[in-house]
C-alpha cells in the first residue's frame, strides 16, 4: 500500500513550500533511548508515538530518527541487515505508518536516518557477496587481493580502529570496512548498487517520509585503484572525527572517502527525491580536513542534496565569539549558493555542556547563538533540557567504540542514555523495566515534567527561542554578516527582504558593553532575555543576548 494516498493531506501550507527546510529546526530522536512503550528496556516507534506532542510543543518544523531498520545492532542500527523493514525491538512497518501520520497530523516532517555507504555483514547481500568471485552480487562490495606477503591492500584505517581491511576466509580476499568489520562497505562504484539503494529511498518516501538523514554521505565511494593515504604531519591531526587515541587521524583521507564519483550519484539521488513533493535530505560529512569544502559541493545547485553538515561545532574545541565568527566565515566564503545544518550535539558526540563546561546561564546563550546562524538547526534529544553528558559504568557500557579505546575514550553511550520525562521514578517515566543504558541520575532533576512548571527553565527558553526564530524570516532564510567578534563576543546580522534582525552575545561571565551598529534599531522584546535600555551604549549583562530590529528599507 503506497501511504502518499492515506497520510493527512490538508496539512498546513508549509507542507507544500518545497524550500520548508531551509532554515527549519529539526529535532533528531535516538529511538532506543526516547520512550519504551512495552516494558522490555529499549524505547520503540509506538514510545515515540506517545512522546510526539513533547517534540511538537518545542516548536521544531521535523523529527530526524536514527535507524529503527532490522539489524543485528553491533552499531545499534547502523549495520543494517534489512533495508525495508522494523526491527521487532522497535515494531513493526504498522508501527512506523502510524508514527508517519502522528507526526504529520501534529505539523511535523519525519526525516529517516539512511545509512548507504555499508551494511551488516548479515545482510544478505553480504552473503550472497562472500560466497565466490562469480556470483550475482560478487562486486557488491569492496573486496580485494591481499599483498603478496598476505597483509591487507594498503594502509587504509577505520574510524573504530585498526586497519579498514578484514580478511574473509571463504572468499579469500579482504573487504572494507570504514567502521566495524560487521559493517562491510558497498561498492557504489557497482550502478546495480546504485539502482538498489535508490530504490530503497523511494520505498520509503512512497511510505509518507519527508526526507532523510544521510549518515556518512563522503564515504560512499573509494578509490578504485586502492592508493594509500598520506600521512598528516603532526601538527595538521585532529580530533574531530576521531578520538585522539585513534591513529585514524594521522591520516590525510584522500583515498578511502571523498571520491569525485560521488557528485553524480548524488544528482541521482536528487532526482528520486524531486519526484516527491517538498522532500529533502541532509547529509553528515564526516572529515577533519575538507568539510566545508565537501559541504559546499555537495549542496551546490538544485541537482544535489539540499543541505549538510560537518563537525566544526561539534568537536569538544571550545566556541569562543572568535571561533564561531571564523566557522561562519569561512563557510559563507565557501558555501556558494549551498546550505548548512548546524548542530552543538547529536548521539556520536559528549553532549555539548559537558565537552565546553557550559552552566545553566550559558547553555541558553548558545542555543540562541545557534539558533540564529544562517543555516538549517539540528537539535538532539534532551538538549531542551540541558543534559549533560552522562556517566556510564565500564560495566554498562554498550558502544563497542568506548569498550574498545576505554578509559581514554569513553565511546558514545554517555549521550544515549534514556530521555527523563519524570523525575519521581528511578528510571525517568522512560521503562518500568531496567534500561538498556542507565538512566543518568543526575538527570532525573532536569525531566520534562519538571522544567514544564519552571517559568525560567533551559526546556521553556528553547521553546521561547524555537518561536522567535520562528517569527523572523530573516532568522530562517536571511542573508549574514559578522558585526563584531572577539573571544568573549559575537554579534552579526541577518537580512531578509528589507528587514535586518541585530544579534550581539555576550559569552563571557561578567558584564561587558555593547555598541549597535548604524541603522535605526528598537529592540525585540519577543526574545527570552530580559530587555535592556534602548540607549545607543548598551551594557549586555552575563551571558545575554540582545536583538534588534530595522525593518525601514
Amino acid at each position: 500500500m503506497n501511504l502518499l494516498d492515506t497520510v493527512v493531506q490538508d496539512e498546513n501550507t508549509s507542507s507544500l513550500d518545497k524550500d520548508w527546510w531551509r532554515g527549519a529546526v529539526i529535532y533528531q530522536i535516538y529511538p532506543r533511548s526516547f520512550q519504551d512503550s512495552n516494558n522490555d528496556g529499549v524505547g520503540d516507534l509506538a514510545g515515540i508515538i506517545h512522546r510526539l506532542p513533547h517534540v511538537a510543543d518545542l516548536g521544531v518544523d521535523a523529527i530526524w530518527i536514527s535507524p529503527f531498520f532490522r539489524s543485528p545492532m553491533l552499531d545499534f542500527g547502523y549495520d543494517v541487515s534489512d533495508y525495508r523493514d522494523v526491527d521487532p525491538m522497535f515494531g513493526s512497518l504498522g508501527d512506523f505508518d502510524a508514527l508517519v501520520v502522528r507526526a504529520h497530523e501534529l505539523g511535523l516532517k519525519v526525516l529517516i536516518d539512511l545509512v548507504l555507504s555499508h551494511t551488516s555483514h548479515l545482510h544478505p547481500w553480504f552473503q550472497e557477496s562472500r560466497s565466490s568471485h562469480d556470483n550475482a552480487k560478487a562486486d557488491w562490495y569492496v573486496w580485494a587481493d591481499p599483498k603478496p606477503d598476505g597483509t591487507p591492500p594498503n594502509n587504509w584505517l577505520s574510524i573504530f580502529g585498526g586497519s579498514a581491511w578484514a580478511w574473509d576466509g571463504e572468499r579469500m580476499q579482504y573487504y572494507q570496512h570504514n567502521f566495524l568489520t560487521e559493517q562491510p562497505d558497498l561498492n557504489l562504484h557497482n550502478e546495480l548498487v546504485q539502482q538498489e539503494l535508490l530504490d530503497v529511498v523511494r520505498y520509503w518516501l512512497e511510505r509518507g517520509v519527508d526526507g532523510f538523514r544521510l549518515d556518512t554521505i563522503n564515504f560512499y565511494f573509494h578509490d578504485p585503484k586502492l592508493r594509500d593515504n598520506p600521512a598528516l604531519k603532526p601538527e595538521e591531526r585532529n580530533d574531530t572525527i576521531a578520538p585522539s587515541v585513534n591513529p585514524y587521524n594521522w591520516q590525510d583521507h584522500k583515498y578511502d572517502k571523498n571520491q569525485p564519483e560521488n557528485l553524480e550519484f548524488l544528482k541521482r539521488f536528487r532526482a528520486v527525491l524531486d519526484e516527491f513533493p517538498a522532500a529533502t535530505a541532509v547529509g553528515e560529512v564526516g572529515d577533519a580536513q575538507y568539510g566545508l569544502e565537501i559541504q559546499a559541493a555537495y549542496t551546490a545547485g538544485n541537482e544535489r542534496v539540499h543541505m549538510c553538515y560537518d563537525f566544526a561545532f561539534l568537536s569538544a574545541v571550545q566556541p569562543t565569539g572568535t571561533r564561531v565568527a571564523n566557522v561562519l566565515r569561512k563557510f559563507e566564503d565557501t558555501i556558494g549558493d549551498g546550505w548548512a545544518c548546524w548542530a552543538f550535539s547529536n548521539h556520536d558526540v559528549a553532549r555539548h555542556p559537558t565537552r565546553w563546561n557550559l552552566g545553566d546561564d550559558a547553555k541558553k546563550l548558545y542555543a540562541a547563538m545557534l539558533l540564529c546562524m544562517r543555516g538549517s538547526v539540528c537539535l538532539y534529544q534532551g538538549e531542551e533540557l540541558g543534559l549533560t553528558e552522562a556517566y556510564v559504568a565500564y560495566e554498562d557500557l554498550q558502544d563497542p567504540y568506548g569498550i574498545r579505546f576505554w578509559p581514554k575514550f569513553k565511546g558514545r553511550d554517555g549521550c544515549r542514555t534514556p530521555i527523563p520525562w519524570v523525575s519521581d521514578n528511578r528510571n525517568g517515566g522512560f521503562s518500568d523495566a531496567k534500561p538498556w543504558l542507565p538512566m543518568a541520575m543526575e538527570h532525573l532533576h532536569r525531566s520534562v515534567f519538571e522544567q514544564e512548571r519552571e517559568e525560567n527553565s533551559t526546556l521553556n527558553f528553547y521553546k521561547a527561542m524555537i518561536r522567535f526564530r520562528g517569527a523572523h524570516l530573516a532568522l530562517r532564510k536571511g542573508s549574514f554578516e559578522i558585526v563584531e567578534c572577539r573571544d568573549d563576543y559575537l554579534s552579526f546580522i541577518r537580512e531578509h527582504d528589507g528587514t535586518r534582525v541585530f544579534c550581539a552575545f555576550n559569552l563571557a561571565n561578567m558584564a561587558q558593553p555593547m555598541t549597535l551598529p548604524e541603522g535605526d534599531w528598537r529592540e525585540d522584546k519577543g526574545a527570552p532575555f530580559e530587555p535592556l535600555t534602548t540607549d545607543r551604549g548598551i551594557t549586555l549583562p552575563p551571558y545575554h543576548a540582545y536583538f534588534g530590529v530595522d525593518d525601514k528599507t
